[in-house]
């Protein structure tokens, strides 16, 4: 079994607490700006002690409805500032969050309310309070349902302004390193989602050991839009870091006009899925293009791309230097301001960003950093970073965190990030956290000697041919994602005589790419399946995914899809990953189409 560490840089004190960071603040810096908070097309700052005071308020009002210490309160919203105000709330009357997706289904809250035992939720719109009740039977525990757009937190703070400080105080007591912070559900790509039980340590040993590690980018000095959704891990642990680092924080729920927001709020830092890279590359190809300046632009990509590889093989010559320059002005410039200007550095997970897109983006002065993790980890167990950086990897084990191989190629992981288990299912951790503190994360993945961790693919997926060839489809679909045409992809050939894949089309693409081909613009996917131009474009798409693998493993026929994988036709989970099962059921006579002669 290969294994490598690092040693932790942090330790974590039995009496400490995710309250202590904010406490902290209020009392060392407490004038100085915290959040930035949108409020009539304006950004406005709220400094350490207004947002303080806020928790303080919110928290009381917990209290006041009757919410004990180690109750479990749930919180459905989608990204915004009273987000941090409520969970920062929930830990300050002594109790645990538990984060429900905003686009969740009536049936998965229902869920996640009745195995939590839930005792108050706090939902964004009235539809969401509408879904509880329709489902009220089914969570016996909860007593209080409380809306953010009809004033939750002036209501909360209204109603416990009788409840003493001294009551906080005692709340807080009641903490300690080993309390339950939060209780994640799982996406559940198959089966009922389990609630990964989170510790007040394992937030601040994932923050203590990681933020050290992104200190160029989230210190003092620094800013950072968080709009991926807050019950997702990786977005929430960065969040509390910000706290920790006292970096400014800013919210936004809604992407479609992130590149405006970006400019206004200018951060120094960017969180994303790789989705949200690829379209910042392809929306600048598009236009490009669309203006007839696609050959500048390709060329100007590739000297990105040998500048950033020059980097690792002692530098770039002169000639490289001399274009990367030109071009730094002429188009790299432009690319930094769509990510507001002032941006130094981003930190992608979720998904591969691929090899291509990761030297693109630090040769036009914004590095990627990649990173590795689970809810089960508390986010990140691996990343990227200034000090050891290797693209195509997702970074070294964060300090204190240890790496293995097992001879299946599994990724193990220990350390103080591992989750103490799965609420109320003892089973299902034992399996999946063996008895030398392993937890097995069903990931395949490879060691260098130098500790840089590269995913390959997923135990559960690996498709084994008709000929009995193993294949991890991740390699092939993350590598097709990143055309600008294609928005989700399945590779399948799971007992079959080769492999094929299923193909969906990026409707915001679409356009350009047919007037550029002289095509009527508003053609839907579902009229273009067999256009030959487009055939064309993926078949190419194809073969370059294809050069990743083995000619066994290559895919050998594909077919357009005339609708899209998404959160809202349950094919994808809130982190956007894909339902296999769902997909393969809902599109088997396509699948079957490939095979048929």
């Amino acid at each position: 079994m290969r294994e490598f560490s690092v040693p932790a840089t942090t330790e974590v004190g039995p009496d400490e607490a995710l309250t202590d960071l904010l406490a902290k603040n209020v009392a060392e810096v407490g004038d100085k700006t915290g959040f930035r908070v949108r409020r009539g097309g304006q950004w406005e700052d709220v400094t350490w002690k207004e947002f303080g005071d806020q928790v303080a308020g919110v928290a009381k009002g917990l209290i006041s409805c009757g919410v004990a210490a180690g109750d479990r309160v749930a919180l459905q919203a989608k990204t915004r500032y009273e987000w941090a105000v409520i969970d920062f709330a929930i830990w300050t009357a002594g109790a645990a969050t538990v984060p429900i997706y905003e686009t969740s289904s009536a049936d998965q809250v229902a869920w996640i309310l009745s195995d939590s035992g839930a005792t108050a939720v706090l939902v964004e719109r009235d539809e969401h309070a509408s879904a509880i009740e329709s489902v009220r039977e089914q969570t016996p525990d909860l007593q209080s349902v409380h809306v953010i757009d009809d004033g939750a937190v002036d209501q909360l703070i209204h109603a416990g302004r009788d409840v003493p400080d001294s009551e906080l105080q005692a709340r807080r007591a009641t903490l300690h390193a080993d309390s339950l912070a939060t209780l994640i559900y799982t996406s559940g790509t198959t089966g009922r989602p389990k609630g990964c039980e989170l510790t007040h340590r394992n937030f601040l040993f994932e923050i203590g050991n990681g933020m050290s590690l992104l200190g160029r980018f989230l210190n003092v000095e620094g800013s950072l839009l968080l709009f991926i959704p807050l019950a997702h891990v990786l977005a929430r642990v960065i969040q509390v870091g910000a706290v920790k680092t006292r970096t400014v924080v800013g919210h936004t729920p809604d992407v479609k006009n992130l590149v405006e927001e970006l400019g206004e709020f200018k951060p120094t830092f960017v969180l994303a899925v790789p989705r949200v890279f690829e379209k910042v590359y392809n929306s600048a190809k598009a236009k490009a293009d669309g203006d007839g300046k696609g050959k500048i632009f390709d060329k100007a990509a590739q000297v990105a791309i040998d500048w950033s590889r020059a980097q690792d093989k002692g530098g770039p010559g002169i000639a490289l230097k001399a274009q990367h320059a030109v071009f730094d002005k002429l188009v790299y410039a432009k690319l930094r301001a769509a990510l507001g200007g002032r941006c130094l550095g981003a930190v992608s997970g979720g998904a591969p960003l691929g090899d291509r897109l990761g030297h693109f983006f630090r040769g036009i002065g914004v590095t990627v950093f990649e990173g590795y993790g689970l809810t089960e980890t508390t986010a990140a167990a691996s990343v990227n970073h200034d000090d050891a950086l290797r693209i195509g990897t997702v970074g070294r084990p964060l300090p204190g965190v240890d790496f293995a191989i097992a001879d299946d190629g599994e990724v193990l992981i220990r350390g103080g990030i591992v989750m103490r288990g799965y609420w109320k299912n003892e089973d299902a951790t034992r399996e999946a956290i063996d008895a030398e503190g392993w937890f097995h994360t069903g990931d395949l993945g490879e060691l260098d000697s130098d500790g840089f961790l590269k995913i390959t693919g997923r135990k559960k997926e690996i498709l084994v041919t008709a000929g009995g060839k193993n294949v991890a489809p991740a390699v092939l679909e993350d590598r097709l994602r990143s055309h600008r045409l294609v928005s989700q992809c399945i590779v399948v050939g799971d007992q079959r005589p080769f492999i094929g894949a299923l193909i969906t089309l990026d409707e915001e693409a679409l356009p350009g790419w047919l007037e550029s081909k002289g095509k009527d613009a508003g053609l839907t996917a579902e009229q273009l399946r067999d256009d030959a131009d487009l055939l064309a474009e993926l078949d190419a798409a194809v073969k370059d995914a294809n050069k990743a693998v083995s000619h066994a493993e290559a895919i050998k026929k594909f077919r357009v899809l005339g609708s899209d994988f998404t959160e809202d036709n349950g094919m994808l989970t809130p982190s956007l990953k894909l339902k296999r099962a769902v997909v393969m059921k809902e599109f088997d006579f396509e699948v079957e189409a490939l095979y048929s002669r």
